[in-house]
């Protein structure tokens, strides 16, 4: 799926929205993409990526939170998307009320779809500096085990939150999910 062409520097000048997609794991790496609008184009301009397994210790909701925050910074969040099964961290993110959280539309086959085709038509780019994503594309696979169409469940968190992203803020999949954050 990785074509040159979806990579790039990060744009100088303001983004108008910015919006942050979840792939949430406590065993399995949890992948948090940073995205913003500039001229009617989504950027990954930054990301979070935390693997258990490689560092040798899980994180807790609430240290997932505080890196949540970090991506961020000081930027207004349109919302934060989250892997649906997520429930314990979507609630965390509610409780602090910070952010509006989104539960993540999880259509597969339809997501990568939609992935596909925003990066052909270059609504959506990946920052060169994202690297956990582009790694992540270098290694991404259909599982040729099964009898229908579905990737090999591996190596393919920060895939997974980039089709959170497209199907549920580009898309709007997710609205009539939405929490919104108390205030």
């Amino acid at each position: 799926m990785a074509d040159e062409n979806m990579y790039c520097d990060i744009p100088e000048g303001e983004f108008l929205k910015y919006a942050i997609s979840c792939d949430y794991g406590t065993v399995n790496p949890a992948s948090f993409g940073l995205w913003g609008k500039q001229n009617g184009v989504w950027y990954r301009i930054d990301e979070y990526y935390f693997n258990s397994r490689r560092e040798g210790f899980q994180k807790t909701d609430e240290e997932h939170y505080a890196a949540l925050c970090r991506l961020a910074g000081e930027r207004r969040i349109s919302q934060v998307v989250v892997d649906p099964s997520a429930a314990s961290f979507i609630e965390v993110v509610r409780r602090h009320g910070r952010f509006k959280v989104t539960p993540a539309q999880n259509s597969v086959i339809n997501g990568i779809r939609r992935v596909s085709q925003v990066l052909k038509d270059g609504s959506v780019k990946i920052c060169r500096s994202c690297r956990s994503i582009r790694r992540e594309f270098s290694l991404y696979r259909w599982d040729s085990k099964r009898a229908n169409d579905l990737p090999v469940k591996e190596n393919d968190h920060a895939m997974d939150d980039l089709r959170y992203f497209v199907t549920t803020v580009i898309d709007g999949g997710g609205e009539l999910l939405a929490f919104a954050a108390e205030r």
